[in-house]
């Protein structure tokens, strides 16, 4: 079980800080939410933070674009230093091009699920992801609380990727703490990405160890 605490609930005028303590605390993803103010009802960052980022953090960059023409922002990302690429697939009229697209500037390339997207949905593709995200609540703000019926479709996707016999990580987004982390790992999760979970707590070290605790059932 990976942890990628979310920038999204990051301490904005100490942010470099911020993600220096969730990395000395052994979080081994970044969660980078790009909003564009259009697909969802709010605007975060882009390509020239997360480069400034870059410099100074070892972790991988996980990029998940709420934005809705992601090919249009995916070469100053990938320069940027993202690792990942995660796109929605609800913003993709042409879902295979784009990620072989993002796959042509040598990064991995996911898609995003929203809660009332079923998995099936991208079977046709899912030969060439390297991850699928499932919100596990409605994409555009922080902190919302979990949407239960999202572990059925941790189970299910799981299930459909060992059948493939697929490496392709599952990362679940939204409301994960300490109460839901071990049903999610359990339903076959990989990535799990923490905002509020981490970064709102004033022990980061303790929130991740807690986290991981909770997933060892302790």
């Amino acid at each position: 079980m990976k942890l990628a605490p979310s920038v999204l609930s990051a301490d904005f005028a100490r942010l470099l800080e911020s993600c220096k303590k969730v990395e000395a605390a052994g979080c081994e993803y970044l969660h980078l939410d790009v909003m564009d103010g259009h697909f969802v009802p709010n605007i975060t960052f882009g390509a020239p933070i997360i480069k400034s980022l870059r410099k100074d953090l070892n972790m991988v960059f996980d990029a998940h674009l709420m934005i809705s023409d992601p090919d249009k922002f995916l070469p100053d990302l990938a320069a940027a230093g993202c690792d990942i690429i995660t796109v929605h697939y609800e913003t993709c009229t042409h879902l295979h091009r784009t990620i072989q697209n993002i796959k042509s500037h040598g990064i991995k390339a996911g898609v995003v699920l929203n809660p009332a997207t079923p998995v099936c949905m991208i079977k046709h593709v899912l030969g060439d992801l390297d991850m699928v995200l499932l919100m596990s609540v409605n994409p555009g703000f922080g902190g919302q609380k979990f949407i239960p019926e999202v572990l059925d479709k941790v189970k299910e996707l799981r299930k459909m990727i060992d059948d493939k016999g697929l490496d392709i990580e599952i990362e679940v987004d939204g409301g994960v703490t300490s109460e839901n982390i071990k049903a999610l790992v359990d339903a076959g999760a990989d990535v799990l990405v923490a905002g509020s979970a981490i970064f709102g707590k004033e022990d980061i070290d303790k929130a991740v160890m807690d986290l991981r605790k909770a997933v060892d059932g302790e």
